[in-house]
């Protein structure tokens, strides 16, 4: 990682007044005695509050479906997902990285989370860490990006340096490029190939990002991730047959899954994913076919792991 730029004291006038035109750093002149406001109305105005958020998204959803596509075809080619950011931001990229082997099984290094600062800064706050766009780049190079991965970038504001970083480090060696912000024409929407700008309005505390805008980020990198799992076979339907079941709800689930797809009885489930060391596509196929687990495994091999093609092709029973 490359170290940390210096800090200045010295105000930067600049910058202030970059912030004041953007849409989420508002000042909203209504809210200005929130402070004096029981609880009760407290919880209802920032839950009104909420509620805008999915009509914002809803307003990217062409964009969002056009970038899921592109994303999920170089993953089919064993391509990456790597997310970059700041803040929030970062933290909302290294979440959505983390829940993917426990739901999808999914290496960890298939989807990545990035943040300003490294890991530490998941925890607590890194200073100056997303002002560096060479810092941005040194993290991403150190993964060595290729044109079968996509880096997201993610930024509230669209203009913290380390996102831009990672997505202009990222195009220039041929990735597909992702820019997720929550402010129009954004300088991190237009130095990605794609750009999806959830414009969620100013928030209830202003300039605090971590409310509407990052409830947004969550929203979109939870379609981004399991819409090009469903696309790549993770499941079977509604089902999360690639799960990784590493303790007991997962192995309950499992069973469950197991009987979901195919009506089996218990002890018949059991069975099967006993035989099929507790891969739960194979246990299904075994089941629905009548198919040994070695010839399952063949199938779901040659079907690049899609269930429901490995069913088209399989012997009938």
């Amino acid at each position: 990682m490359t170290p940390m730029p210096p800090r200045t004291s010295r105000p930067d006038s600049g910058l202030q007044a970059q912030l004041a035109t953007l849409t989420t750093e508002a000042f909203r002149p209504e809210l200005a005695d929130i402070d004096t406001l029981p609880t009760a109305e407290l919880v209802r105005l920032m839950n009104g509050e909420d509620q805008t958020v999915p009509t914002a998204v809803a307003a990217q959803l062409p964009r969002i479906a056009t970038a899921i596509d592109a994303v999920a075809e170089r993953m089919a080619r064993g391509g990456r997902l790597i997310y970059a950011g700041a803040g929030t931001a970062g933290r909302m990229g290294v979440l959505d990285a983390s829940e993917c082997p426990p739901t999808f099984n999914t290496d960890p290094s298939r989807v990545v989370g990035l943040i300003a600062g490294g890991p530490a800064a998941v925890r607590e706050a890194v200073e100056g860490a997303e002002d560096s766009k060479p810092l941005a780049a040194a993290d991403l190079a150190a993964l060595g990006p290729t044109p079968d991965d996509t880096v997201i970038g993610v930024s509230a504001s669209g203009r913290t340096p380390y996102a831009i970083g990672a997505v202009e480090h990222a195009r220039a060696l041929g990735a597909l490029t992702i820019g997720l912000a929550c402010n129009a024409g954004s300088p991190l929407g237009a130095a990605a190939d794609h750009a999806v700008e959830v414009v969620v309005g100013p928030e209830l505390l202003t300039g605090s990002t971590r409310l509407k805008a990052g409830t947004a980020q969550k929203l979109v990198l939870n379609m981004i991730s399991t819409i090009t799992m469903i696309r790549l076979g993770k499941t079977y339907g509604n089902l999360m047959v690639d799960l990784r079941a590493t303790n007991d709800k997962l192995r309950a689930r499992s069973r469950r899954i197991v009987a979901l797809a195919t009506d089996a009885p218990p002890d018949e489930v059991e069975a099967a994913l006993a035989a099929a060391d507790g891969e739960v596509k194979t246990a299904i196929l075994t089941l629905l076919t009548g198919a040994d687990t070695t010839t399952a495994d063949q199938l779901l091999k040659s079907s690049d792991g899609h269930l429901r093609a490995a069913l088209t092709t399989a012997p009938k029973p």
